[in-house]
């Protein structure tokens, strides 16, 4: 699991229809750091603290073990100080 934050929502109107019409977000470990996109199956939103996870578990996460995603948003944080 990885601790990210949202930055903002990515629309992708061409889409493999297995994703349905779960959003995607543009989340950053860090600032400044690597982007990613993420499926969002819990309803985040910009600046959200989130945790991730990848793998088998996000495909999981995202609805099904044949779902297209390595990134899927499992739960928001409701207080977090990424400095310490």
């Amino acid at each position: 699991m990885r601790i990210m934050r949202v930055e903002k929502t990515l629309v992708s109107t061409n889409r493999i229809d297995s994703f349905g019409h779960r959003p995607l977000l543009v989340v950053q470990d860090k600032p400044g750091g690597t982007r990613s996109v993420a499926v969002d199956a819990v309803g985040c939103v910009p600046g959200d603290w989130v945790i991730c996870v990848g793998s088998s578990a996000a495909r999981e996460a995202a609805g099904s073990k044949d779902f297209p995603s390595d990134l899927t948003i499992v739960g928001i944080i409701d207080s977090w100080n990424p400095e310490g």
